[in-house]
């Protein structure tokens, strides 16, 4: 591991130079990994993983017609590389459990049934483990209980991945019954296309990973940018221009320059007046949501978020609860003024974006 200063403080975090590819690769020489879902992050760290030279196969529902068939379009071989999620979880020595959270207690005595001694039970989240007692998912003394939580969706994980980039992820063993774990656990972290790994436990994923896609990342994001949208358009700013000075400016100008060189360097790199303004509502947006967050945290902790997420994700009316809930965000005027600023994006501007995240090669840059 490389200790690395974070602002002041000293962490060990694991790159690929400490732990390469080829290590990776000798570590999981005789595993055979059975990614046991194809919904969002299966088909990413599946596909990382086989472009790597890793053995994968993958366990899906087949009364799942749509993620069955796209794992076939990709290219796993129905009863080679493609079975059932019994016979993947009996032929896997790493057995990643990447069907949704709310899915996951109801698969867990299938994969409990058929996990072998020696194996090692792979999470992708800590939500499981951690809200036990909601789940019922306790595993077995005798695997090893390993997580790799890359900090991006699925499609970021493939798409960094073809580009060379890599997605940072977090890792951790909770359970280490083979004296493997942690080594297992790393060379699938890095096997998966990870920037770096960074140590954390079952418990501090969970709760900073939902509080982040509730705030920051997801909820509070959309709820901000359609709050500064609507005072705009209600002061007669057209649609256009709502969008632009809330959405696109952000996404297309000032969140890249976040990216390449922290919140001060975009500062920096802006007007005098933006500057003096931006510093001067800082302070003032930080003080405004500080009692939301902690009102979020306290509700991640105590399992009320959990409690919802299989209360409302696991119900047969899930798809038409969702439906109607993105249909709102899509049908607004906000969004449909951005669906139309993309339109009028340069069209080679949009051809090189594509070829951007569809990647150069079959093998990302490790």
């Amino acid at each position: 591991m490389a200790l690395i200063d974070f602002g002041g403080v000293k962490e060990m975090v694991v790159t690929r130079k400490e732990f390469s590819l080829e290590k990776a690769r000798k570590v999981l020489k005789k595993e055979v990994v059975a990614v046991i879902g194809y919904g969002v992050q299966g088909p990413a760290q599946g596909l990382n993983m086989k472009d790597n030279g890793i053995n994968v196969i993958v366990g899906q529902a087949k009364e799942f017609k749509k993620d069955w068939d796209r794992a076939v379009r990709d290219g796993w071989v129905p009863g080679r590389t493609l079975f059932t999620i019994e016979e993947a979880v009996q032929r896997g020595t790493i057995v990643q459990m990447l069907v949704s959270d709310a899915a996951q207690r109801t698969v867990w005595p299938t994969v409990k049934k058929f996990l072998k001694p020696g194996a090692a039970l792979y999470f992708s989240h800590g939500f499981s483990i951690v809200y036990k007692q909601q789940t019922g998912v306790v595993p077995p003394k005798n695997v090893d209980v390993i997580m790799v939580a890359p900090k991006g969706s699925g499609t970021s994980v493939r798409r960094n991945f073809l580009s060379g980039a890599g997605i940072n992820s977090s890792f951790a063993v909770f359970q280490d019954a083979t004296g493997r774990a942690e080594e297992r656990c790393m060379a699938v972290g890095i096997a998966i296309g990870s920037g770096y790994l960074f140590p954390t436990t079952f418990k501090n994923e969970v709760y900073s990973d939902l509080t982040g896609e509730r705030g920051v990342l997801m909820g509070a994001l959309a709820g901000v940018m359609q709050a500064q949208y609507d005072v705009l358009r209600k002061n007669g700013h057209s649609p256009s221009e709502a969008f632009n000075e809330t959405s696109e400016e952000l996404t297309q100008s000032l969140i890249r320059l976040v990216d390449e060189n922290g919140m001060d360097w975009m500062y920096s790199n802006c007007s005098a007046t933006a500057q003096h303004g931006a510093l001067k509502w800082r302070p003032i947006f930080r003080q405004a949501n500080l009692p939301v967050f902690q009102k979020l945290y306290k509700s991640v902790k105590a399992g009320q978020e959990t409690r919802e997420v299989i209360r409302d994700c696991g119900g047969r009316n899930y798809q038409k609860f969702l439906a109607k809930k993105l249909g709102v965000i899509h049908n607004s005027e906000m969004w449909r003024a951005g669906a139309a600023v993309r339109g009028l994006r340069p069209k080679e501007k949009a051809k090189m974006i594509t070829k951007t995240t569809r990647g150069v090669g079959g093998r990302g840059k490790n």
